[in-house]
């Protein structure tokens, strides 16, 4: 039976925000060379769009990694399953991420890339959910929107692999 999904972001709310936040990325690193980190699977939606909307020269990566096991809970326990094909050193690195809620898997993973020594790491965030948040000192520079604690889908978020495709934030109805 398939689920029912409730608008929480529309399409077109979805790609002006991006289009905003694109703006203040390119002021924010004008001069200088991002060099972007996907976190897949979701983050890849996300990233596409807003390196679309940069106007400065982007470099791009991508790590998947995991944090929980057979449940919608975060194990805390992260393991990368597919690391970076490039080193980051001296590299101003913007990590993309879909969503950030406990921010264990993000903590755990800006350590990981402070050892390789970047020149800088920043974070932007489709979605934030700061009332979930565990580990505080993940600190977000660039948030489209801050979303209620709720099971969202759509725009590279996915529930059982399902609805990553949807072009907009959604919200499954119980």
């Amino acid at each position: 039976m398939a689920e029912k999904i409730r608008v929480l972001l529309s399409e077109q709310e979805v790609e002006k925000r991006v289009l905003e936040v694109a703006a203040q990325v390119s002021q924010d690193y004008q001069g200088k060379m991002p060099h972007l980190i996907c976190i897949l699977k979701g983050g890849v939606f996300f990233m596409c769009e807003l390196a679309k909307r940069l106007t400065v020269p982007v470099s791009m990566d991508f790590m998947y990694v995991s944090s929980y096991g057979s449940g919608t809970e975060s194990s805390g326990e992260v393991k990368i399953v597919k690391d970076l094909d490039e080193p980051v050193e001296g590299r101003d690195v913007l990590i993309v991420e879909d969503i950030i809620d406990s921010g264990r898997t993000l903590s755990h993973l800006i350590r990981i890339l402070q050892e390789r020594k970047p020149a800088s790491i920043r974070l932007c965030t489709l979605l934030d959910k700061p009332e979930r948040r565990v580990k505080k000192e993940v600190m977000v520079d660039y948030t489209c929107f801050t979303v209620p604690d709720e099971f969202v889908v759509g725009y590279g978020l996915d529930y059982d692999q399902k609805y990553r495709n949807l072009p907009y934030i959604g919200v499954i109805e119980q």
